[in-house]
């Protein structure tokens, strides 16, 4: 029922763009909320997106572990090009609804901010000095080809992508490229 519900949400979202007078109530009545009660009484999306957006960050996931960064940026390209490609893509409609939704874009925001928090313990538990390293900016340069070449320029799947994007981010780390200056003790 669950799954069933989030599809339809998905689908839903995916469409928002097309149908810009869809009402709150219609998005409700789509993923099963007879009543309507699902956020504010206007078009924002994000009454239904937030709790979606929500639960998603309740998700107990962790942070691959492969022995080395490089593997494990490698594995988390691998996890975020998989998102990205299946259909419906949940991750591709929440990235789009939340350009809808000013509470959603809020709720999306936190959820990245945790995701890249458990990321860290990458950079920490990797080859590199992770006091010095910017673990955030990293990560983000190892996963940011993936969401340019499949959201953005809608390529098809690379399989190697994943590795290539974690091995040139790894190389540029190692190179100085995330360095943040020491903090002096106070």
């Amino acid at each position: 029922m669950l799954a069933r519900g989030r599809r339809r949400l998905v689908e839903m979202l995916l469409n928002r763009t097309r149908m810009p007078g869809m009402a709150q109530d219609d998005l409700a009545h789509e993923v099963g909320d007879a009543d309507g009660a699902t956020g504010e009484p206007d078009s924002d999306v994000g009454g239904p997106l937030v709790d979606v957006i929500d639960a998603a960050g309740e998700i107990d996931w962790q942070p691959p572990d492969t022995g080395s960064l490089r593997g494990d940026l490698t594995v988390l390209n691998q996890e975020i090009q998989e998102s990205l490609v299946v259909q419906p893509s949940f991750a591709v409609a929440l990235m789009a609804a939340s350009f809808h939704s000013e509470r959603a874009a809020r709720a999306q925001t936190r959820l990245w901010a945790d995701r890249y928090a458990q990321c860290g313990i990458l950079v920490e538990r990797g080859e590199l000095p992770a006091r010095h390293t910017d673990a955030r900016s990293l990560l983000i340069a190892a996963t940011a080809p993936l969401y340019h070449q499949l959201v953005l320029l809608r390529a098809d799947p690379d399989p190697r992508l994943p590795e290539r994007a974690a091995r040139a981010a790894v190389l540029a780390a190692a190179a100085g490229a995330f360095s943040v200056p020491r903090q002096e003790s106070a």
